[in-house]
């Protein structure tokens, strides 16, 4: 993975402004890069070699080495292979972050098969759509009652062969495991009343061989690693096709990003669930590249992250702006020691500046806004970790990565410095296309370029800045209002601590902002507060017209502010 970086026959035109950012490039990186890929699941058998007696995972205390983990992998990868799974066969994952997603999913790496990534809080009929479309044979979960169900109504609805059930509690503390069969068995599946027994295959079974498996012959830049599904806000979910090439290429830019970390020695706090994309490359990926230790979260609880924080010491942390908002006004963030972080990178969603500010001032750590997309790996800007960064942007191109702001209306036209369009992506991590959607796909590509549906505007130093989602934007009376410029104001007051904007049906206007406030803990405001704090900061037109103060606003599976369920409640009625 570290081999030097040779030198790519692109040349850069910054006299045109073309490429801007790389009269600002970090120092020490090299923006004309060409990466070598490799088979994905190299990454953990050089690591289990490099690495060996250094710890791979913590899970809620209890440790597993390098070693040991690559051995579990290649004996999954040798019981998968005597079920069947073969090349090009997909397998899902349907986990929380623990030990098993790490071990299976480099099991069916190195066999040549493809992962499809299952969201655990999915119902069963969002689950049999991914199946069925995905054409996923084989479903590797956990024996807690609330996954075990989901896998065995998949099971009968006949669009599975198998399902691999692995043990919970063996994968933790021996005294914690005890406790938790004891006092906690209710959360444990009573897979003997299973209705589709025969299609059922208990994890020691699996894992009962030599692991000497059979080695497939993968080709990086065309087999698929993963199929990692959308999320879904905007429509059907997409199965977007991820090559071995794409991803391994992806860790390589990060590693090259991440200038103040160490070789060896650092900890990943894997708080955002490996499901996602995000935490599949920054903390799972990147993190096993790299060997370091990864402290897995099965779930999030502000509380308990704290106390891992504390307790664990972790320098990398990556997130989203809601969880290290939620931290800030924490009663406990304090008094809790964060001197230990040195990487926190920002993603998922746009990163507010007080939350930037706030987080900053008390962690003492740089907070950095990345941004991608499952399309992209997902990693293709982000700005400098040391150095100048520019605030409210999402950074520069990641090496080899190009940017390009399109017309909305016309995506072969390419917009001047500082006017905005959409976002559109070049570049080694971007995906081969959507699976079994080849419309889909020639239509959300111009020429090279990936479509992002974002816009924004790329200033004179290169630093890219969103503007918002085409999708979010609200038309009134003609003139284009962004959901995001109004949620940054409504942030700078003291009292907000979360705030979603929508636009809503409006029968002068066409269309009108509405604004979704929680408010901090202990803190007052009413609608007029709100609106006379944002006279001077926004127009007219973009006033909300409707204000409402909850105690909760919906998030998505990592904890991004989600419009959809508003929308949704808005039309209902």
């Amino acid at each position: 993975m570290k081999k030097p970086p040779a030198k790519t026959s692109e040349k850069p035109k910054t006299g045109t402004g073309e490429y801007p950012w790389l009269e600002h490039y970090p120092r020490g990186i090299e923006w004309r890069t060409e990466y070598k890929s490799e088979p994905l699941g190299d990454i953990l058998d050089r690591s289990s070699e490099i690495f060996s007696n250094q710890v791979c995972t913590n899970f809620l205390g209890k440790t597993i080495t390098y070693s040991e983990i690559g051995l579990l992998a290649n004996r999954a990868a040798k019981g998968l292979q005597a079920l069947g799974v073969g090349k090009g066969t997909r397998v899902g994952l349907l986990l929380p972050n623990c030990p098993a997603f790490v071990v299976y999913y480099f099991a069916i790496l190195k066999i040549g098969a493809s992962v499809v990534n299952c969201n655990p809080l999915y119902t069963v009929e969002e689950l049999d759509h991914q199946i069925r479309d995905s054409e996923t044979e084989f479903l590797v979960t956990l024996d807690l009652a609330a996954l075990f169900e989901k896998a065995d109504a998949l099971l009968e609805q006949g669009n599975l062969k198998t399902a691999v059930i692995c043990p919970f509690a063996q994968m933790l503390p021996p005294l914690k495991s005890a406790l938790f069969r004891l006092l906690k068995s209710k959360l444990l599946a009573n897979t003997k009343t299973a209705r589709k027994p025969d299609r059922i295959v208990f994890e020691r079974s699996v894992l009962d061989n030599d692991g000497a498996y059979a080695r497939p012959q993968i080709t990086p830049g065309e087999d698929i690693a993963v199929l990692q599904y959308t999320g879904g806000t905007t429509g059907t979910p997409k199965g977007a096709m991820l090559t071995h090439a794409n991803l391994t290429i992806n860790i390589q830019q990060v590693d090259a990003w991440a200038t103040n970390l160490d070789k060896a020695g650092e900890i990943i706090l894997g708080v955002l669930p490996l499901f996602h994309i995000f935490a599949m490359t920054t903390v799972l990926n990147f993190g096993v590249a790299r060997g370091f230790e990864m402290v897995l979260v099965p779930k999030f609880d502000i509380d308990d992250v704290l106390k891992l924080i504390g307790k664990t010491r972790p320098s990398i942390f990556p997130g989203v702006p809601t969880i290290y908002n939620a931290i800030q006004h924490h009663p406990k963030a304090k008094s809790t020691d964060l001197s230990s972080l040195k990487f926190c990178i920002s993603g998922g969603a746009a990163l507010p500046a007080e939350v930037k500010r706030g987080f900053e001032a008390l962690s003492g750590c740089s907070l950095v806004e990345g941004y991608g997309l499952s399309e992209t790996s997902p990693v293709a800007t982000c700005n400098p970790v040391e150095g100048a960064r520019a605030e409210g942007s999402i950074g520069i191109p990641l090496p080899a990565t190009l940017i390009s702001i399109r017309s909305v209306e016309n995506p072969e036209k390419e917009m001047p410095l500082g006017e905005n369009g959409e976002i559109c992506i070049a570049g080694p991590q971007v995906m081969a296309g959507y699976w079994k959607n080849p419309a889909e796909t020639k239509d959300t590509f111009t020429g090279k370029f990936f479509r992002t549906g974002d816009i924004g505007y790329m200033d004179e130093a290169g630093y890219i800045y969103i503007v918002d989602r085409i999708k979010d934007m609200i038309n009134a009376s003609g003139f284009k209002i962004y959901p995001r410029r109004i949620e940054d104001a409504i942030y700078a007051h003291d009292a907000v601590e979360e705030v979603t904007v929508i636009g809503v049906a409006d029968e002068y206007r066409g269309e009108a902002p509405a604004a979704y406030i929680k408010l901090r803990e202990g803190h007052n405001a009413t609608a007029e507060d709100i609106l006379l704090f944002l006279e001077k900061k926004i127009s007219k037109i973009e006033m909300p017209r409707d204000i409402e103060f909850r105690d909760e606003l919906p998030k998505t599976m990592i904890g991004k502010l989600s419009k959809k369920e508003l929308r949704e409640e808005r039309d209902a009625d």
